[in-house]
Protein backbone atom coordinates (compact mmCIF):
# COMPACT_ATOMS: atom_id res chain seq x y z
CA UNK A 1 0.00 0.00 0.00
CA UNK A 2 2.77 2.56 0.57
CA UNK A 3 4.67 1.71 -2.32
CA UNK A 4 1.38 2.51 -4.60
CA UNK A 5 0.76 5.92 -2.30
CA UNK A 6 4.32 6.84 -2.62
CA UNK A 7 4.05 6.45 -5.94
CA UNK A 8 1.03 8.37 -7.15
CA UNK A 9 2.52 11.25 -5.36
CA UNK A 10 5.40 11.10 -6.90
CA UNK A 11 3.69 10.76 -10.74
CA UNK A 12 1.27 13.67 -9.40
CA UNK A 13 4.49 15.77 -7.96
CA UNK A 14 6.16 15.28 -11.61
CA UNK A 15 3.01 15.74 -13.79
CA UNK A 16 2.45 19.06 -12.40
CA UNK A 17 6.46 19.73 -12.81
CA UNK A 18 5.82 18.91 -16.44
CA UNK A 19 2.54 21.15 -16.77
CA UNK A 20 4.19 24.37 -14.75
CA UNK A 21 6.44 24.22 -17.98
CA UNK A 22 4.14 24.08 -20.64
CA UNK A 23 2.14 27.25 -19.04
CA UNK A 24 2.95 30.92 -18.14
CA UNK A 25 0.33 31.82 -15.27
CA UNK A 26 -2.74 30.47 -14.88
CA UNK A 27 -5.96 31.96 -14.47
CA UNK A 28 -9.09 30.73 -12.04
CA UNK A 29 -12.26 31.11 -12.35
CA UNK A 30 -12.57 31.66 -8.73
CA UNK A 31 -13.08 34.89 -8.20
CA UNK A 32 -12.43 36.86 -5.10
CA UNK A 33 -14.89 38.83 -3.07
CA UNK A 34 -16.71 41.64 -5.09
CA UNK A 35 -15.47 45.06 -3.87
CA UNK A 36 -18.10 46.83 -1.73
CA UNK A 37 -21.15 49.41 -3.30
CA UNK A 38 -19.97 52.64 -3.10
CA UNK A 39 -23.57 54.09 -2.29
CA UNK A 40 -26.76 52.79 -1.39
CA UNK A 41 -28.15 53.45 -4.47
CA UNK A 42 -25.79 51.33 -6.45
CA UNK A 43 -27.51 48.28 -7.25
CA UNK A 44 -25.31 46.98 -10.54
CA UNK A 45 -23.71 43.79 -9.12
CA UNK A 46 -19.49 44.33 -9.19
CA UNK A 47 -17.65 41.74 -11.11
CA UNK A 48 -14.06 41.03 -9.59
CA UNK A 49 -11.25 39.95 -11.60
CA UNK A 50 -10.18 36.34 -11.70
CA UNK A 51 -6.99 35.78 -9.84
CA UNK A 52 -3.88 35.07 -11.68
CA UNK A 53 -1.34 32.74 -10.44
CA UNK A 54 2.09 33.01 -12.52
CA UNK A 55 4.89 30.68 -10.96
CA UNK A 56 7.87 31.27 -10.22
CA UNK A 57 10.52 29.81 -12.40
CA UNK A 58 12.51 27.60 -10.11
CA UNK A 59 8.68 25.96 -8.98
CA UNK A 60 8.60 23.16 -12.11
CA UNK A 61 12.14 22.16 -12.26
CA UNK A 62 11.62 21.42 -8.36
CA UNK A 63 8.55 19.64 -8.87
CA UNK A 64 9.62 17.72 -11.81
CA UNK A 65 12.71 16.33 -10.01
CA UNK A 66 11.61 15.82 -6.66
CA UNK A 67 8.45 13.73 -8.25
CA UNK A 68 10.89 11.74 -10.01
CA UNK A 69 13.01 11.33 -6.97
CA UNK A 70 9.69 9.85 -4.96
CA UNK A 71 9.32 7.93 -7.80
CA UNK A 72 12.46 5.61 -7.37
CA UNK A 73 11.99 5.93 -3.93
CA UNK A 74 8.69 4.08 -4.46
CA UNK A 75 10.25 1.47 -6.85
CA UNK A 76 12.92 0.90 -3.90
CA UNK A 77 10.53 -0.23 -1.00
CA UNK A 78 9.91 -3.80 -0.70
CA UNK A 79 7.67 -5.41 -1.89
CA UNK A 80 5.82 -6.08 1.36
CA UNK A 81 6.91 -3.27 4.11
CA UNK A 82 5.83 -4.18 7.30
CA UNK A 83 5.77 -1.19 10.31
Amino acid sequence: MWRSFFLAIGITLALFGLQGMAVEKVVTKFKDDPPPATSMWDNEPKVAPPIELTPPPWAPYSLLSSGVIVCLYSFTLPKRFKQ
